[in-house]
Order: C-alpha cells, then structure tokens, then sequence
C-alpha cells in the first residue's frame, strides 16, 4: 500500500467529498468514511482515537469492544407499555423502517476489511461505526430527535457533541458543502437541526457505548432521567419543502 499523504485532499478523495456534498444519494456519507482512510492524515486518525480511548467514559466501554446480539421485532413487541423496547419497536414500524439496520452495515464492512480498503481503520474506530449502526435508532427513541431528515442530522450533530468521530463529522460537512454550494434555502432549518443536536449532546451525559439493548424493559422516562436526556419534540424536526440529502437510512 502506498503511504498516507500528507492530507486529506489528495485529488481522487476531494472528489469524492464534492460527490457526496452533490448527491448524497448516489455517494453517502458511509461510503466516504470507508473510502477516507486511504488517505487520511496519520494526525487526525491519532487524534480521533485519543478522543475515543481517553475519554473517561467512553474509553472503557469502547476496550470491551461489546457489541450485541440482533433483537428481533416481535421481542420488542413484547416490551411493557412505556418501557424503550416498546417505543423502540413503535419507531421502527411506525417509520417503516429496516428491522436490522446493523447487519446490512455488518455485512458491507465486512466485504471493504477484506478488501483491504479498510486496513487503516483502527480497531476502535471500526468498533466505533459497527456500534453506531446498532445503536441508531435507541439514540432516535432516547433522544426524540425523528426519522425526519433533519432529524437525522440534529441526532448526528448530537453524536458529534458527544464523540469526536469522523462518521458524524463528516455528515455536518457534507450538509454544509451542500447547502452552500446547492441549496442555500436548506441552511435556516439545517443549522438549527445542527445547533439543536450539538447543544443537546453537549449537556448530555454520554449515551455513546451504553448497552440499552439490555434494559429495553425498562421505563423510557426513566431512562431519559438517569442518563440526563431532555427529549426534544419531533415535530420541531420536520422536512422542510426543500431538496434535503440528509436519510442516513437512504444511504446504508
């Protein structure tokens, strides 16, 4: 393999971020994650681990490298009233969404490590991503933000506030690249889903690495209580009438 240049703006990755900033559909932001290691700075990948590993939370939760087993629709059908499991469930169908988002993912990383595209990914930081997928949608529940397209970027920008990763931040640069150059109607509603987000996961305590697919039995308010979430009301987070690339289900 060649060696890593300097940057991260080698010719061919720059215009793969124009790509996605241009049509997020056809190129998403979790095929630029993938494609960046190739040429990402020795520095920055240093310094997004550090941010994981020294972080005095989420560093010993990241080290057991945990991940969980799928739980299947109909257990949480099964959940009591009120508890995460059933508004986890209730999310799902009412959004009509991929019962195994996590998997799909699985399976696509799995293809690019064998590859090789993925042979400057550190562990923790792949962990990192394959747990994310997995927790997506309890972030959605715990948090309120909905499967709205800003409402996925207010939950990214969210992540992004509690977690130095690259997967989050690329998602705000994306939309800002987008909405710069393409749609500047989109900036109003997407910085406030940005700013919204970023300031709820400021104040948060950390929900990054917490196995809630243990506790989906448990009170959703209770919850909210002991990890210090103010959910916020989805129907601030509706689309607005205009072009938004921002489904994170769109493009997995």
């Amino acid at each position: 393999m060649a060696p890593a240049p300097p940057h991260g703006f080698d010719a061919d990755f720059a215009a793969r971020l124009l790509s996605s900033m241009t049509d997020f559909y056809g190129y998403g932001v979790h095929q630029l994650f993938n494609d960046w290691w190739a040429a990402a700075p020795p520095d920055a990948i240093a310094c997004y681990v550090a941010a994981i590993e020294e972080h005095p939370e989420q560093g010993p939760l990241a080290a057991q490298r945990w991940l969980a087993d799928p739980v299947p629709l109909a257990r949480l059908r099964d959940c009591p009233a009120g508890s995460l499991g059933a508004a986890w469930h209730d999310f799902i169908v009412a959004n009509g969404l991929v019962e195994q988002l996590a998997q799909g993912y699985r399976d696509y990383h799995d293809a690019l490590a064998g590859a090789g595209v993925l042979d400057r990914l550190p562990p923790v930081l792949a962990h990192k991503v394959l747990r994310g997928y997995q927790t997506h949608d309890l972030h959605h529940v715990l948090t309120g933000f909905p499967a709205t397209p800003l409402g996925e970027l207010a939950l990214q920008a969210f992540q992004l506030a509690q977690t130095r990763f690259p997967y989050a931040a690329m998602w705000i640069a994306v939309v800002s690249g987008h909405m710069t150059f393409q749609d500047p109607r989109l900036i109003g509603p997407a910085m406030d889903a940005i700013t919204t987000g970023w300031q709820l996961g400021r104040r948060t305590r950390s929900i990054q690495y917490v196995a809630f697919e243990t506790m989906i039995g448990e009170p959703l308010d209770s919850l909210r209580q002991q990890w210090g979430i103010e959910p916020v009301d989805p129907a601030d987070f509706t689309t607005p009438d205009v072009n938004t690339p921002l489904s994170l289900r769109a493009a997995a």
